[in-house]
């Protein structure tokens, strides 16, 4: 079986980099990152990644970074790790300074032209972990892909290096969730006569959204649940309105409902329950239940025809083919005045019903079910 690799920084990632110098020059500067001792521990033990350290460090060994300086908290560094069962298998340090263009500072690879064009290692299935858009770019240039160390990869465009991006966080819980238990994507196409409609969704996103159905007021509902939640939702949907609403509303409930239940996967470590949320004058409870038996108990009456350009006999419709299609439980209850406040405030229940039902944990990666099966 071929190797997969860690590509680690170390300043930023490993140890928080030391602000004004950025140089971690003395014992009183070491401070390691939040949650990387346990987290690197749990991928070390449970993982088969070889670790390998790829740090520039610029100038060491000269007036302006001496070598006595830099040994004394590196290796303590490196002892404290070892503590905790972290063992780095290479360690790549390059002393240039920027302005050399050294063939051997990263992104660059020459200090690591033993993993390249090597049978023995699988880069395709390695990362590059760094908290620098040229560890991203590190990770482009040998094949492999990124996980970068901040909240978001807008620092990424100008280079083009989002496409390379597997993850952008701050937390290493993330991280090791990610490694371990891998990306809750989905896609789903549904082509019918009536409507064309594409689905995409990342349950460990950042909330963000880019959803048109042609019904302006349905996108804004739609919206709230990937804000709410926190997943990355992608709606893109061609419906016969030329007809009326009723196919576009009904075939994307179903769409993202069959998103939801392929990103849950194994539902392995999920929290599975979720429920929320109070909005303004409304009170609106969004219970629900990844159970794998689709049931709906609906509680709310609207007086309106519509709300902007949506059928209010819709709303129960859309969510009883969303029950259906994730193979979900839902029990929604909703009282108030405002008829768009309660609709909006279900939607939002619902988002927030979700971020807690689909939350993971790595450390308790059992299934939810004295039966044994969801």
């Amino acid at each position: 079986m071929k190797k997969k690799v860690l590509f680690i920084d170390r300043d930023g990632t490993l140890v928080v980099e030391p602000p004004v110098d950025y140089q971690l020059d003395s014992l009183e500067k070491l401070e390691f990152y939040p949650k990387v001792f346990r987290n690197l521990s749990f991928i070390r033990s449970k993982l088969d990644f070889e670790f390998v350290m790829v740090t520039n460090q610029d100038g060491l060994g000269t007036a302006s970074f001496p070598e006595e300086t830099f040994w004394p908290a590196h290796n303590l560094m490196l002892k404290t790790l070892e503590g905790e069962g972290i063992v780095f298998d290479d360690i790549l340090i390059d002393r240039s300074m920027p302005a050399d263009n050294a063939p051997t500072r990263k992104p660059r690879t020459g200090m690591l032209t033993a993993y390249l064009n090597n049978d023995d290692y699988d880069l395709a299935g390695s990362f590059v972990i760094g908290d620098r858009a040229t560890d991203v770019e590190l990770a482009r240039n040998l094949g492999c892909r990124a996980i970068f160390l901040q909240d978001s990869t807008e620092s990424l465009r100008e280079k083009g290096l989002e496409e390379v991006c597997a993850l952008a966080t701050t937390n290493w819980d993330r991280i090791a969730e990610f490694l371990f238990a891998g990306e809750r994507k989905a896609e789903v196409r549904r082509t019918t006569k009536e409507t064309d409609i594409a689905v995409s969704l990342n349950l460990d996103g950042h909330g963000n959204c880019n959803i048109t159905t042609g019904l302006g007021f349905f996108d804004h509902m739609l919206e709230q649940i990937g804000k709410h939640s926190g997943m990355d939702l992608t709606i893109n949907v061609k419906g016969d309105l030329e007809v009326d609403e009723h196919h576009t509303i009904e075939d994307t409930a179903i769409a993202l409902g069959d998103c939801l239940y392929q990103a849950l996967g194994s539902k392995r470590g999920i929290e599975r329950y979720g429920y929320a949320l109070p909005m303004d004058d409304c009170l609106c409870q969004v219970c629900l239940d990844f159970g794998g038996r689709p049931w709906l108990v609906w509680d709310a009456e609207f007086h309106r025809e519509k709300i902007g350009e949506m059928p209010t006999e819709m709303f129960l419709h859309f969510f009883k083919s969303l029950s259906d299609a994730a193979r979900m439980n839902l029990n929604i209850k909703a009282e108030g005045q405002n008829e768009h406040h309660k609709i909006e405030g279900i939607f939002k229940a619902l988002a927030r019903a979700l971020k807690m039902a689909i939350r993971r944990d790595i450390y308790n990666f059992e299934l939810p079910s004295s039966k044994g099966v969801l």
